[in-house]
């Protein structure tokens, strides 16, 4: 009877340690991003994610939603998928301090959530994977400086700058690194612009209204990404600036590596949205298994793991793109940029 009894708790510990395996291999995973304004996460981070997510659980149901840069919209799809049973959420937030409630209602139902790009600085999430945004920002900015030293632009002359999303963390990160690398410059920040929504239009909006006041008395632009550097870029040509300054940007869009190969737009960040993607699938994967995924820091009391991106200029950018083949030179060099292509060696 003893033995009878140990057998069918062994059994039953089986059966149990069985149906959790099936549980974690059936699992739902969702994947939520903030806005449309920039192109990355429906051609680069989402099918990143997926396609790291088949190869390590290919049973596992992935759902992705766009909240188009709305709070409210973002809160409806967080709570839907914890409806659909998602165990894990994968969450860039439009409002990083909003979000803080979107942590405690997951953690509440047993939902671990992984902060992704933008971090949640008052509610640690379970794990935060992203590029070093403060990092970024110092980077644009000291190779513009270091740009406008070698043109022998004099001490003392003006920048704009141009910051994202004032409900963004990581914009508040990548504007932190931005000062600390004008503040040590020997350059004046005439004005700057926190850009709501990231959206291009208001950033060209803005700079129009400085182009008017300051002239040229700007020197160059270091704007957050390359949406807010693209919206400046516009704004300039449309005043009939006819000495450009230079301009920054991040994210390696084709329209910015595009705008580079032309001469308008000085760098961006390449930062292959498919490397973090494919991390945070692998830190979702961990979490479901119920292990610790290993982390290289903290930041907001958060295990962070920060990938260190690459400033792309014109010098660069066979290396950094087409080289490491992040961007086919047939995605790039179209139309009026295939002289372009050829001054820098990209095409013969």
């Amino acid at each position: 009877m003893k033995m009878l009894s140990i057998l069918l708790a062994t059994t039953g510990l089986a059966l149990s340690v069985g149906s959790a395996a099936f549980a974690q291999e059936k699992a739902t995973v969702a994947f939520l991003m903030p806005d449309q304004a920039s192109t990355r996460y429906e051609q680069h981070d989402y099918p990143g994610f997926k396609a790291e997510m088949e190869k390590l659980c290919s049973t596992c149901t992935v759902i992705y939603q766009n909240a188009n840069a709305d709070v409210a919209l973002q809160q409806q799809q967080f709570n839907s998928v914890i409806a659909q049973g998602a165990k894990v959420i994968v969450l860039d937030p439009v409002d990083s301090a909003a979000a803080a409630a979107l942590v405690e209602i997951a953690h509440s139902q047993d939902v671990k959530v992984i902060a992704y790009d933008r971090p949640i600085p008052d509610k640690p999430a379970d794990y935060y994977v992203s590029f070093d945004n403060q990092g970024i920002g110092k980077a644009i900015a000291q190779s513009l400086v270091d740009h406008l030293k070698a043109k022998g632009v004099p001490d003392g002359a003006g920048v704009l700058e141009i910051n994202g999303s004032p409900t963004d963390a990581a914009a508040g990160l990548i504007r932190d690194g931005i000062h600390e690398a004008l503040s040590a410059s020997p350059y004046k920040t005439l004005a700057e612009f926190d850009t709501p929504e990231w959206a291009p239009p208001k950033a060209q909006e803005w700079a129009a209204g400085q182009i008017t006041r300051f002239g040229d008395q700007i020197k160059g632009i270091v704007a957050a990404n390359d949406g807010t550097g693209g919206g400046a870029i516009a704004a300039l040509k449309a005043a009939g600036v006819k000495e450009m300054p230079p301009v920054t940007g991040n994210d390696a869009t084709i329209a910015a590596l595009q705008l580079i190969i032309s001469g308008d737009q000085y760098n961006t960040i390449s930062k292959p949205s498919e490397i973090v993607a494919a991390a945070a699938a692998n830190v979702a994967v961990k979490l479901l298994k119920g292990e610790t995924p290993e982390s290289t820091q903290k930041l907001y009391e958060t295990p962070s793991q920060l990938f260190v991106p690459a400033v792309v200029t014109a010098e660069n950018i066979k290396a950094e793109i087409f080289d490491k083949g992040i961007n086919k030179p047939e995605e790039v060099c179209t139309g009026e940029y295939v002289d372009g292509c050829r001054k820098l060696g990209i095409i013969k």
